[in-house]
């Protein structure tokens, strides 16, 4: 047998929102990775370490969540107007795969610092202190997104006083701004069924008020008490329960072959990252996973979600412009759970915490519509170097 040395591969790993994972420049990954395809999958796979049976990703830079098994691609933007493309990468776990049908709006924020850092946005356009605003083209899914990004003496700020809840220590504020999020994905319409609430039936499961909407990232929204919740669950509550959490996924897979985004219900199965699955139920006094109390006059609504098959320890960046998008226009089921009427602007409450998200949504010849969704995150680069990942 030929023993081989690892290849290394220039990497940053980094944090954004309530996530982390390995940014790559397109040009630094092996000849083969550099377009789409099986190389590139087996590449990040080995990277993160999967697919791992032990469900733990000890081999790897993954951290066996779904906020933690992720890989990112940034190259010189392929469209005009904007300064990079960010692609995105979801690596299962324990299975062989690497889903690219959505974008992680948690890394969304670290693409901005990424590319400062690593001289892909042209330096005139780069203030020494200020922000500097980064054009992002969200390659999965065709959106643009624009980061505005504080800088100090030449350098990206990433040390400040900003509190992100899920996010043990504060760090500097960045703004995003998610331009046109609906029409996501391949479902072809912000409300892919035509209504704002639907019953979806779902064999052996029950049949549900469910708002399904492709803004920000295609997602299902349910009535907590529908579910048999309160709406102020933390994550034990639901990854915990084996049968809780397939009621889930058979949810998941049939509103996905709803909102046609499958053809067929096993298609589901290879289309992990996409629908999330959500739920949401009036404001109420709870206590975080940190332990804080947070009563309900701080809050709008609650809301969790799923990713990946498990119940989000925070919030997805993607899912929280679907709940600001939602909560925006009357008659949804997030709308209702906010108290109805209308709003630009709601605070949910999470898993972690809080978290407080911007919509503009219009109604435009009988068809709603959303012009953009704003949230502030931060990110921070954890480590830089060289990734190592054996050779073949």
């Amino acid at each position: 047998m030929t023993f081989l040395p690892q290849l290394r591969i220039p990497a940053t790993y980094m944090r954004g929102g309530t996530s982390k994972g390995v940014f790559f420049r397109l040009q630094d990954l092996p000849e083969a990775a550099q377009v789409p395809g099986a190389a590139r999958d087996a590449l990040l796979m080995r990277v993160i370490g999967s697919p791992d049976p032990y469900g733990k990703q000890t081999d790897g830079m993954g951290g066996a969540t779904s906020s933690t098994s992720k890989c990112v691609i940034i190259s010189t933007a392929s469209v005009p107007d904007h300064d990079v493309d960010y692609l995105y990468g979801q690596v299962s776990i324990d299975t062989a795969f690497v889903d690219w049908s959505g974008n992680c709006g948690n890394l969304s924020t670290a693409v901005g610092p990424f590319a400062i850092a690593n001289g892909l946005i042209d330096p005139a356009r780069v203030p020494r202190d200020g922000l500097c605003t980064v054009r992002i083209w969200q390659a999965n899914i065709g959106k643009t997104i624009i980061a505005h990004v504080p800088m100090r003496d030449g350098q990206v700020q990433e040390i400040g006083d900003f509190e992100l809840d899920g996010v043990t220590f504060p760090a500097a504020e960045i703004q995003l701004e998610f331009i046109d999020p609906s029409d996501d994905g391949d479902a072809g319409a912000m409300f892919p069924t035509g209504n704002l609430v639907d019953t979806l039936d779902v064999p052996g499961v029950g049949s549900f008020e469910v708002t399904m909407i492709t803004a920000g990232i295609p997602t299902i929204f349910l009535n907590a008490a529908d579910l048999g919740y309160t709406g102020t669950e933390l994550q034990p509550a639901i990854n915990e329960d084996k049968a809780a959490l397939a009621r889930f996924e058979k949810i998941r897979a049939y509103g996905a072959l709803r909102m046609g985004l499958i053809e067929k219900l096993e298609d589901a199965a290879t289309r992990q990252h996409t629908p999330k699955v959500a739920f949401v139920a009036p404001a109420q006094d709870y206590v975080s996973s940190s332990g804080k109390a947070i009563p309900a006059v701080d809050i709008d609504l609650h809301a969790r979600a799923l990713s990946m098959g498990k119940l989000h320890h925070a919030m997805m960046g993607t899912a929280a412009v679907a709940i600001g998008t939602a909560a925006a226009i009357p008659g949804t089921l997030v709308n209702r759970a906010a108290g109805g009427g209308e709003r630009e602007a709601v605070t949910f409450g999470h898993p972690s915490g809080t978290l407080r998200v911007g919509a503009q949504a219009a109604l435009v010849d009988g068809q709603w519509t959303v012009s953009k969704a704003i949230m502030s995150r931060s990110a921070r680069v954890l480590m830089e170097g060289k990734v190592r990942v054996p050779a073949g």
